[in-house]
């Protein structure tokens, strides 16, 4: 079954910095071992104005769980955390998920 890692980021201090940034962190996803797919969405703000319940996900593709496992213990995963909890100044959850086909 494919396996996906997702950050959900949290609303950043700030975001235009936060944008200036994301690519850095995207280029290093690129380069993690198994990786199949990237997909990078931002969250839509809310109409009455209120606090987003999350900023933007990025969703890594592996194609089961084994593989994502293994991924998260290269240098390059260890590069794209490190860069991830450095950018992200509002909070960030990583996420292991199975892809269930519907």
């Amino acid at each position: 079954m494919p396996t996906k890692i997702t950050a959900v980021y949290e609303n950043p201090k700030s975001p235009d910095e936060f944008e200036a940034t994301h690519h850095e962190q995207i280029a290093l996803a690129k380069k993690i071992p198994g990786v199949q797919k990237i997909e990078s969405a931002k969250v839509w703000p809310k109409e009455d104005g209120s606090a987003t319940p999350a900023y933007r996900v990025l969703d890594l593709y592996f194609t089961d769980y084994a593989a994502a496992s293994r991924a998260v213990t290269t240098e390059e995963a260890s590069a794209f955390v490190g860069k991830v909890f450095e950018l992200a100044t509002g909070g960030v959850r990583l996420l292991f998920t199975d892809v269930e086909e519907v």
